[in-house]
């Protein structure tokens, strides 16, 4: 009999609970899923068998015998996963370079490298390893001292073979780690290399340099050179100009400080630029994680916003976190009253001689408040980073008085009541005063 339009079929049996398949090629009782139609469910399963699964399970207990059906069939239509294919056993100066070769640069246990270092044979060191050595200390922040060495030792037997474009990436890591070897060969190999090589790659010998300077080690007859006039006019017409300028800025700074024996060539002042006059760019990268944001608001609340200033850049060009004007009584002057930076060079001692202390007809103290974030320290040390500690030591010596504040000390302050209560200990320890009692 025909079914008038608009008029629903007759609706299925809704399934009952435990439900069983009577078999196959049998019908299915209570409208469970039989043999047959398990074969038409299966098919869906192997695409979505979690979706399905997750559907029936609300009208069906989990534990039922049709999902454990649909869950043994979603297993057996599902490829197996294959095993993991077996890495190769690879020691010596092929499991370094295995390790020191991962594509994200992972920071593998020292141990891992020691031994690696240990096994391998002479012929197996070669400077494409020992590059990434080098280069994966310095990028962690690695101060390990035996991987150190063996870099100082392979670059002195390697000292002929080598060229000065792959000295730069040996000797990186200690600068940027403050650590000298203790191979005695070290810097007399350097100062040949760099008599050698000098002429031939400008950008690598001031980056060896830039090293050296960090390790207080300037030999002068490079400096000679890369004084020269004829250096200084060859950089000025290379595309890496202006970074070169920046470097020769901070050796002959460096000059000035530290080499009170130096009696050679200088840069000239129209080629000189500052030397760092922002931020660095690790600084800028982990702002989210840096103090200076908390430390900037306890300074406000406690000092006032006209008594401090922050990243001032002073001459010759470092960037400060916090600079405070300071009278001979120690008590905390207004910014804008005061010049805040001090004369550069030092007006102690003549042009091209060093400032062991620098002593000027100002009485005014200018106090830099250091932030000594995590960052700025080795891994797994209390060392700081040698850019860090070059740049605490030049500003030393222009007559600025530091005032360290680590991390550790930081971390440990739960609030900005703490904090303020915090500076202010550390304010009153080097004599200052401000407020009613400090004009």
């Amino acid at each position: 009999m025909r079914r008038p339009r608009g008029e629903p079929g007759p609706r299925a049996p809704r399934p009952t609970e435990g439900a069983t398949c009577a078999g196959p090629g049998e019908s299915c009782r209570g409208g469970a899923c039989g043999e047959g139609c398990g074969r038409a469910a299966g098919a869906g399963v192997s695409g979505s068998g979690h979706g399905l699964l997750a559907s029936l399970g609300r009208g069906f207990p989990s534990d039922g015998p049709l999902v454990c059906a649909l869950e043994q069939e979603r297993r057996l239509r599902l490829p197996p996963k294959p095993p993991p294919p077996l890495q190769p056993l690879l020691r010596g100066g092929q499991g370094l370079e295995a390790a020191l070769s991962c594509p994200r640069f992972l920071r593998y246990p020292r141990q891992h490298l020691i031994s690696s270092l240990a096994e391998a044979r002479p012929e197996e060191l070669t400077p494409h390893v020992m590059v990434l050595l080098a280069q994966h200390l310095a990028r962690h922040r690695l101060r390990e001292p035996q991987l150190l060495e063996a870099i100082a030792h392979f670059l002195v037997v390697q000292e002929t073979q080598l060229s000065s474009k792959v000295v730069q990436k040996l000797v990186l890591p200690f600068g940027r780690l403050n650590y000298l070897p203790l191979e005695q060969q070290f810097m007399p190999c350097l100062e040949r290399i760099l008599a050698r090589e000098a002429g031939v790659a400008p950008l690598a010998t001031v980056n060896i340099l830039m090293s050296l300077c960090q390790l207080r080690c300037l030999p002068f007859r490079a400096l000679h050179f890369v004084f020269s006039p004829g250096f200084i006019n060859y950089i000025s017409g290379t595309p890496h100009a202006l970074i070169v300028r920046r470097y020769l800025s901070l050796l002959d700074t460096a000059v000035e400080l530290e080499l009170p024996g130096y009696r050679g060539p200088r840069l000239p002042r129209r080629q000189q630029v500052p030397i760092f006059p922002q931020p660095l760019i690790t600084d800028r990268a982990r702002c989210k994680y840096s103090h200076k944001d908390i430390v900037a608001e306890g300074l406000r609340q406690l000092l006032g916003e006209e008594k401090y200033r922050q990243d001032l850049t002073v001459p010759p060009g470092y960037c400060t976190d916090f600079l405070l004007c300071a009278s001979s009584s120690g008590a905390v002057l207004p910014v804008r009253t005061q010049d805040p930076f001090l004369p550069y060079p030092p007006r102690s001692c003549p042009q091209g001689q060093a400032a062991s202390s620098a002593t000027t007809r100002d009485p005014a103290q200018r106090v830099v408040l250091v932030l000594r974030e995590r960052w700025h320290f080795c891994r797994d040390g209390r060392v700081l980073l040698g850019s860090r500690a070059l740049r605490e030591r030049h500003l030393g010596l222009m007559g600025y008085q530091l005032l360290p504040l680590p991390f550790e000390e930081l971390e440990s302050q739960r609030g900005l009541p703490q904090l303020k209560s915090y500076l202010r200990q550390k304010l009153q320890a080097l004599g200052l005063r401000w407020g009613p009692e400090g004009g």
